[in-house]
């Protein structure tokens, strides 16, 4: 079979146009193949040029596009980690080769694609700006660009400048949820017609939802500011904070963020509480009182323990149960100690009573030759 070399080497020149476009070169000049990098370093929106080896399922044989773009659309408001972000759109979508891969008896075709993507991809120490949506004693919640959830815990608030203000309670009868609206005035008289015909008919109409947003939730109570008494993110509501940490759960990215003016101090960390330790009743077993006065403490005793704490309770139980099982193992430890003496002292008697006829069995045997020869010489 001739092969054109014109033909091999177009192919080869068509292969590394193909590479050159799936690559994209960094800001030190190398180049990183197969992954995702940034256009926009510095902004929380990248746009990022990426490829994707993808599997097309046979119902899409007709339309591969279609696809493709169907796979992509799956991704969208999803954190990716290759691209390090929430994908937020797609766009020039191009195919990589020209033809598609079956591999064996599988039906889906497999072939690379490129695509740019726009992706929200905030970093530790970034600042950015969100709107409080919900305040409560040991946190307050945001959401930045109307989407995205953001966390910042109470100690991440400078205590020496904002303090929490309860709300009202609900059952409230001026100022719950429950309380009526105060009645105006009204100059006309019991009947409610107005002097002025031209007011009749003017009713109130309720608040939009942004404009109950703007207000925000504060049936919990408010941050508020401990000199100034003005609400923690202003009238607007808006806040400005830095991001301290990154959640991603179900593919969803959460922030967490802190107004502290040096956010990464180890003094903003928070110290575990550890719990004290239940105090044991204190009994006097003094000698020298009446009768009675022992029977009155012992009531006032019998009347602790029926107030004692259970948890207590079960805590001297399990430690009367360690000191039992502890003299049981003694005990056994001890009876088995006095078991190998025992033991080790018959064999030592043993041994002796062995060694005491080897010598006496020796001895007759001596004796009796003797009295042979003895014999013999006569």
């Amino acid at each position: 079979m001739i092969v054109d070399a014109n033909i091999i080497k177009k192919k080869k020149e068509r292969r590394e146009k193909l590479n050159e476009h799936a690559k994209v070169k960094t800001h030190d000049g190398k180049k990183d193949k197969g992954k995702a990098r940034a256009i926009e370093a510095n902004s929380e929106f990248r746009v990022i040029k990426a490829s994707l080896m993808v599997s097309i399922a046979p119902v899409f044989a007709n339309n591969l596009r279609g696809g493709v773009e169907e796979m992509l659309d799956s991704m969208v408001m999803r954190y990716i980690p290759a691209f390090r972000g929430v994908v937020l759109a797609h766009s020039n979508l191009c195919f990589l080769n020209k033809t598609a891969t079956i591999n064996a008896d599988c039906p889906f075709s497999i072939c690379p694609v490129g695509f740019d993507t726009t992706v929200w991809s905030p970093h530790v120490s970034m600042k950015l700006v969100g709107k409080v949506n919900l305040c409560s004693p040991d946190h307050v919640s945001l959401l930045v660009h109307r989407t995205f959830n953001v966390s910042i815990p109470k100690h991440h608030l400078p205590e020496d400048q904002w303090e929490f203000e309860y709300g009202p309670a609900e059952n409230d009868p001026i100022f719950g949820a429950g309380a009526e609206a105060p009645q105006q005035h009204n100059p006309s008289g019991e009947h409610g017609v107005a002097e002025d015909s031209t007011e009749i008919g003017v009713v109130d109409l309720p608040q939009s939802p942004a404009e109950n947003e703007a207000h925000g939730d504060e049936g919990n109570g408010r941050w508020v500011h401990r000199l100034t008494g003005t609400k923690l993110g202003g009238q607007d509501g808006y806040l400005e904070f830095t991001v301290i940490g990154l959640t991603v759960a179900n593919e969803m990215l959460s922030l967490q963020g802190s107004i502290q003016p040096d956010p990464f101090s180890p003094r903003h960390v928070p110290r575990p509480i550890v719990p004290s330790k239940p105090s044991e009743p204190i009994l006097d077993h003094s000698e020298d009182r009446d009768i009675d006065e022992l029977d009155h403490e012992n009531d006032d005793e019998g009347d602790d323990d029926e107030d004692m704490d259970p948890f207590s309770e079960l805590a001297q139980m399990a430690k009367q149960e360690e000191e039992a099982a502890k003299r049981q193992k003694e005990a056994e430890a001890e009876v088995i100690e006095r078991e190998k003496r025992e033991k080790k002292e018959r064999k030592r008697k043993q041994k002796e009573a062995n060694e005491e006829g080897t010598v006496r069995d020796g001895e007759e045997r001596a004796g009796g030759k003797k009295a042979k020869r003895k014999r013999a010489l006569v």
